[in-house]
């Protein structure tokens, strides 16, 4: 039996994507990319980011989404704020879709795929490209993140633990 999952690394300039195919043999991938929200107004860029996520969406036609939370530090709230309008619109095209979301941390997903809550972009893309069997690591960073939340996802529900949200319209 085959399903096909969406990895989604948020982001208003860049989101990372990554559609895999679970197979009995696990997850192979079939398409990886990033869309670019531009540089214009903020509600252009917003536009831009859903449109594109519905023509992945309408083109793959994933059965469930995998997203990472949001973290942002203390000292900068702005950058927590504009990050929230990209994951709100997100989570809107998988909505409009019907396409259930599952959110895991980034801590999260660092754990399940290194082993390490605390490991480094490069740690995630080179074991990223190690699992996936790819011939060098993924660039840009986003997609190796977008890899990773959907393979956070797979080796969640293998191993039957509970994804930390589960739901169809909203956190």
């Amino acid at each position: 039996m085959q399903q096909r999952l969406l990895g989604i690394d948020p982001g208003l300039g860049i989101t990372g994507y990554a559609v895999l195919d679970i197979t009995n043999q696990g997850p192979k991938l079939c398409e990886a990319g990033v869309l670019r929200g531009g540089t214009g107004p903020i509600e252009d860029r917003l536009l831009a980011l859903h449109q594109g996520l519905l023509e992945v969406i309408d083109l793959y036609h994933p059965k469930e989404m995998a997203v990472e939370q949001l973290y942002a530090h203390y000292k900068h709230p702005r950058t927590a704020i504009i990050m929230g309008h990209a994951r709100g619109v997100i989570l809107l095209a998988a909505s409009v879709r019907g396409i259930p979301t599952i959110s895991y941390s980034a801590t999260q997903v660092k754990k399940l795929i290194t082993g390490s809550g605390r490991a480094s972009k490069e740690q995630i893309q080179l074991t990223v490209a190690q699992e996936m069997g790819l011939a060098a690591p993924p660039e840009p960073p986003d997609v190796a993140d977008a890899l990773a939340v959907g393979l956070c996802h797979y080796y969640a529900t293998l191993r039957s633990q509970e994804p930390e949200v589960r739901s169809q319209n909203a956190e």
